[in-house]
This record gives structure tokens, C-alpha cells and sequence, in this order.
């Protein structure tokens, strides 16, 4: 079952990446985590009502809360990377390298967590990292899209490093807690970080000024990323990270086959094999 969820959890995550691009063009990336933040809480809290485990707030102890706070954090500080990234950069460049922190995800589960490095792994992360190189090429901006403005790889980076982190935490979190649960925690703690971040860069204005249509966007996106979170951390509490960020990092097939459609953004031949390498890589960590 944890496999059906994981499925679900990389279609949605998806999704999201080009909703998020929708709803970036003219408003600031961090203005923009902080308010689709809001939608993402609101959605994890009906979930938890619904599976009827707002109970356990009272029987959470110390060392749950601890890494499901510290889990958030590291979520809070990958999406603010990453927006910020997709704001300035191509998603084809962007989801890639957002994608290689499976290779670091592997690689702390296996120092904190134990779990194994089988062959097929190894082999999965040379092709992931092999790929994620080949489609980050230098290359024109999509037909019609403004040019681009640098430090999108920094941010990218960033985004891939705390994303691992997040990875690694919220399996620890989640052993003692209802994944719902955990989930409405942890974005609890990403919108605080979030707005803070809108207050202390003085962005608290461009908040009312962001246009109509990509407030719909951003709600959506904020949507997606609800959905695709409850069946991510549905998925890490019964099957092994090792092979759960695997499967969610298949999103990018389905965002770069939407980039194409929603923004025009062409694969080059190189791009192309590299995205075959990842798919092949992520593939491989599965067997």
C-alpha cells in the first residue's frame, strides 16, 4: 500500500511545480511560500479531522515534536529555496537538481537510519547524479519567457540539501505519531517560519498586491502540495525511505511533459538522455 501512496505523492508534487510557476511570474517567491503555506495547513487539519487523530496532540512526547519540528524547518527552508529558484530559473534546470537530494537522502538513511546500500542503489545513484548533470546545461530561456536572472543554481542546490534533511527527519518523526498528525505539525511550524521571513525582508506589502489570477495559482499549488505531502508521509511510515524518495522524485516526469505544454520548455537532446538517466537511476534504487 505504501507504494500506491508514494505514486500519489510524486503525481501531485508534480503538479505543484508548475502551478507554483504559474503563480511566481509577478510575485515574490517568498510572498508566495508564506501564502500557499496557509492553504497547505488548512488542508492538513481537515485531514486530521477526518481520520480523527487530533487526540494524540495530547500524548505527543518530547522527542516526536523535537524532530517534527526540526523536520519542518528543513521544509520550510527547502521551499523558500525552491521557489525562489523556479522564480529565477527554468523548472527543466530547477526539478533536477531538486530531484538529485535522493542521492543524499540515501546516503544519510543509511549513516542514521541503517538502511542498506544494495548494489542496485549504488548503480541508481551514479545514474541519478550522471543524468541530473546532463540536464543542467546552459541553454536559452522557454519561447516568450522573460530572461533569466542568475542564482537559480544556488537556490536549487539549497532546495536539493534541505529537502534530504527533511526526508531523514520526518522518518524519525512519524514513528510516534499519526502521519496526518505529523504532517499538520510540521506545516504549522513552515507557515511560522514563512510569514517570518515575509516580516523580516520587509515583504509584508507585497502581499496585498499580488494579482488575482496568480493567487489562484498559488492556492492550488498550496492544493497539490497538500495532497502530495499526506501521501508522502503516509508512504515513510510503513515502507523504507530508501525507496519511497525514490518514487516521489519520479515527479518530474510529470512536470517536465507539463513544462512543455504549460510554458514551452524544450528538452535538448542532451537534457533529454540526462532525464533518462534519472528516471533509469530512480528506477534502479527500486529493484
Amino acid at each position: 500500500m505504501w507504494i500506491i501512496f508514494a505514486a500519489g505523492s510524486a503525481l501531485f508534487a508534480g503538479i505543484t511545480a508548475i502551478l507554483a510557476k504559474c503563480g511566481i511570474r509577478k510575485t515574490d517567491s517568498t510572498v508566495a511560500t508564506a501564502i500557499r503555506t496557509v492553504v497547505v495547513l488548512i488542508f492538513a487539519w481537515i485531514m486530521v479531522l477526518v481520520a480523527g487523530s487530533q487526540g494524540q496532540l495530547r500524548r505527543l512526547d518530547g522527542r516526536t515534536l523535537l524532530f517534527l519540528v526540526l523536520s519542518g524547518l528543513a521544509t520550510g527552508a527547502s521551499w523558500l529555496c525552491y521557489f525562489r529558484a523556479l522564480q529565477l530559473g527554468d523548472i527543466n534546470k530547477v526539478v533536477p537538481i531538486d530531484k538529485s537530494s535522493t542521492v543524499l537522502t540515501i546516503l544519510l538513511a543509511f549513516l542514521l537510519l541503517q538502511e542498506p546500500i544494495g548494489l542496485f542503489q549504488g548503480i541508481g545513484v551514479v545514474l541519478l547524479g550522471a543524468g541530473t548533470f546532463l540536464m543542467v546545461e546552459p541553454g536559452p530561456a522557454a519561447a516568450g519567457a522573460p530572461p533569466r536572472r542568475g542564482g537559480w543554481l544556488v537556490f536549487a542546490f539549497g532546495s536539493a540539501l534541505f529537502a534530504s534533511l527533511t526526508a531523514i527527519l520526518g522518518k524519525v518523526g512519524i514513528q510516534g505519531v499519526e502521519s496526518n498528525l505529523g504532517t499538520a505539525i510540521r506545516t504549522g511550524v513552515i507557515l511560522v517560519m514563512a510569514w517570518v521571513m515575509v516580516l523580516v525582508t520587509g515583504r509584508t506589502g507585497a502581499v496585498r498586491r499580488v494579482p488575482r489570477r496568480e493567487l489562484g495559482f498559488i492556492c492550488l499549488s498550496g492544493l497539490a502540495t497538500g495532497a502530495s505531502w499526506l501521501c508522502y508521509y503516509r508512504a515513510l511510515q510503513d515502507g523504507p525511505a530508501s525507496m519511497v524518495v525514490p518514487i516521489d522524485k519520479l515527479s518530474i516526469l510529470v512536470t517536465v511533459a507539463f513544462s512543455r505544454v504549460v510554458f514551452g520548455e524544450r528538452l535538448s537532446a542532451r537534457s533529454g538522455w540526462g532525464l533518462a538517466l534519472v528516471v533509469a537511476g530512480t528506477l534502479a534504487m527500486l529493484l
